[in-house]
């Protein structure tokens, strides 16, 4: 078996490519996902309609009530 390598440039190409596959899947599927973007350090939520929002999270909250959105973001910024 060959070894992995989780620093390697091709295993970084292959988690990004299935995040990718399925953010797809979901938003396809009318549910909206969430993310943290690397970039800005900003919690985003995105919806199936391609609008995204700038979230922030409420510890302690019940699932589905557990965050409020900031603001929705312009194209250019998400």
């Amino acid at each position: 078996m060959a070894q992995l390598d989780i620093l390697s440039a091709e295993f970084t190409r292959e988690v990004e490519s299935a995040w990718d596959c399925a953010r797809d899947e979901a938003l396809a599927r009318s549910i909206p996902v969430f993310y943290r973007d690397h970039g800005t350090g900003i919690e985003i939520m995105q919806q199936p309609d391609g609008r995204r929002f700038e979230i922030r999270f409420i510890a302690g909250a019940p699932r589905g009530c557990n965050y409020e959105i900031v603001r929705e973001l312009s194209v250019s910024a998400a």
